[in-house]
């Protein structure tokens, strides 16, 4: 990582900040402000080797060729949550710290969702429409009460939490979705939690969904799952697009199953607004606006100016994305191990299921000379990044794996075993205890080189098949024709085995990534017993 030294420094706020941010950095006699706000990447790129640090909120690109000229770039801190427009790895090799404000915006996203049901329970852009063209026809804009009915929240985050709280305040009764989350870890006996979506889908009159858009969560709600709603099933979405098929809600709605939606935001941004979702009575949109309150917008620039300033000044580091505290030369040394312990993580929560309540991390060999709690935050954090997206960072990892109930255990070991330098990952489930082995081989490469009972030398990068199979002639071969024939490039290949005439697990990381429906031909193989993707 690079040292930050005090000095005076140079802070490019490159997109819109509130007066507020600008203020505190103003006010710091070794920061040297300078605002200049929608510049072209060709103009951005002949300025930003002069500056220390930039602020950027989603408009500017900070891209691998720009950071490339950024010699003394030291914090990029990012005024929201989402990180996308920032080349987050390229950022982390340089030794630059990517920080974001992952709390500024969790009470407006959560009264957005609140407003946009309302809304929609009560017709209110609809009637607002009609009489605005000189209409009077109450009776076509009969709502419902919310009080008495089912609000069904997919993802029990802070947000969801923000919107149950005041889903209660309205008497709902709340049934919660998360299949990451113990029963115990939620205090609050008005609260159902599930971990079976199904149970949501059945009994819900109004769904929300709250849950980061990954491979898991992509068209969650698709036609199978609107087949299992009830009747009249309202659908509010304020998370990310893409979450809901708006294909699948089409029909839905056509089909009458749904009785209306709000939407907030779109598989595509800015959305194509001649599209059918759009021309629906029963639907209402906004433009993304979960998190535009003058509260909201505030509340980020105020976070992101004093945590690059304090970055800077060496006073703290606060929710860095991409690396923890830690000093130049420790940085150097645990570099490879930090990329290792957070991909175990990641590996993990792809790979198992079940909520979590337990992780334990052992620690041998050398290792064990450093204190290891950044290397234990690693972990959480590639094991919340799953089921959290974006908001999860290197600071609030252990408070947000307390949030959700899960115990977390550190210890070391000088004695050597299979490998002299290790980390084991060990997380109990409600389906049970999984364990992973990582080390380093050579020239600091990253290896996963146990994955429960099953000896392996995995490279955790990319994409990656994970397959359990019966221990016959002929698998590889079956698995390895399927891939060619849809075009699927095998880069590297693991095998391990209990013992010869048992099980297998073989690991493949591909070229590309692999198709549900080619996963699913997988599956139907003979002899095979499961098979995973993962992506790192």
């Amino acid at each position: 990582m690079t040292e930050v030294k005090t000095g005076k420094f140079k802070v490019l706020v490159s997109d819109n900040l509130e007066a507020s941010g600008i203020g505190i950095l103003e006010k710091e006699k070794q920061i040297q402000l300078d605002v200049k706000t929608g510049l072209p990447a060709d103009q951005l790129k002949k300025i930003i080797g002069e500056y220390d640090a930039m602020i950027v909120r989603s408009a500017t690109h900070v891209s691998a060729d720009l950071i490339e000229k950024a010699k003394r770039l030291k914090v990029i801190g990012r005024a929201g949550v989402g990180v996308d427009n920032v080349d987050v790895p390229a950022a982390t090799k340089r030794g630059i710290i990517v920080m974001n404000t992952p709390e500024g915006n969790s009470i407006s996203t959560a009264e957005h969702t609140v407003s946009l049901m309302l809304a929609l329970n009560r017709n209110i852009v609809q009637a607002h429409n009609s009489l605005q063209r000189g209409e009077w026809k109450r009776s076509q804009f009969t709502g419902s009460e919310l009080f008495g009915k089912t609000l069904g929240v997919v993802g029990f985050g802070r947000i969801g939490r923000e919107v149950a709280k005041r889903a209660l305040g309205f008497g709902m009764k709340i049934i919660a979705f998360d299949p990451y989350l113990s029963v115990e870890a939620v205090k609050q006996p008005e609260i159902q939690v599930v971990q079976d979506l199904t149970k949501v889908l059945k009994i819900a009159d109004y769904i929300t969904v709250h849950t980061p858009l990954n491979d898991d969560t992509y068209h969650l709600l698709d036609d199978r799952a609107f087949q299992i709603m009830k009747k009249g099933v309202r659908i509010v979405n304020c998370a990310r697009g893409g979450i809901i098929d708006e294909e699948a809600l089409v029909r839905a709605i056509q089909e009458k199953k749904v009785r209306g939606a709000a939407l907030d935001v779109y598989e595509k941004e800015p959305p194509d607004t001649k599209a059918a979702l759009f021309s629906m009575p029963e639907v209402i949109t906004s433009p993304h606006l979960g998190a535009s309150t003058e509260e909201a917008q505030e509340n980020v620039a105020v976070a992101v100016a004093n945590q690059v300033v304090d970055a800077l000044l060496n006073r703290s580091i606060r929710n860095a994305v991409n690396l923890p505290s830690l000093d130049g030369e420790t940085y150097a040394v645990l570099r490879p191990w930090l990329s290792l312990a957070e991909k175990m993580g990641l590996l993990h929560t792809q790979l198992f299921e079940g909520n979590m309540t337990e992780l334990e991390v052992k620690y041998s060999g050398d290792l064990t000379r450093f204190a290891l709690a950044p290397l234990t935050i690693s972990v959480l954090k590639g094991l919340l990044t799953p089921v959290c997206g974006e908001v999860v960072n290197f600071v609030n990892a252990p408070s947000l794996a307390k949030e959700r109930g899960i115990t977390v255990n550190e210890s070391k070991t000088t004695q050597v075993e299979d490998f002299v330098n290790a980390i084991s990952v060990s997380v109990k489930t409600s389906k049970g205890t999984n364990t992973l082995l990582g080390s380093l081989f050579g020239n600091n490469d990253l290896r996963i080189v146990r994955i429960n009972e099953f000896y392996v030398e995995v490279i955790p990068k990319g994409f990656m098949l994970v397959i359990t199979n019966q221990d016959k002639p002929g698998v590889v071969g079956a698995v390895g024709t399927l891939l060619g024939k849809h075009r699927i490039n095998i880069a590297e290949m693991t095998l391990g085995r209990k013992k010869e005439g048992t099980y297998a697990l073989t690991v493949i990381n591909t070229d590309n990534a692999i198709p549900a429906e080619v996963l699913r031909e997988l599956r139907a193989l003979k002899h095979i017993v499961d098979a995973k993707v993962v992506k790192l």
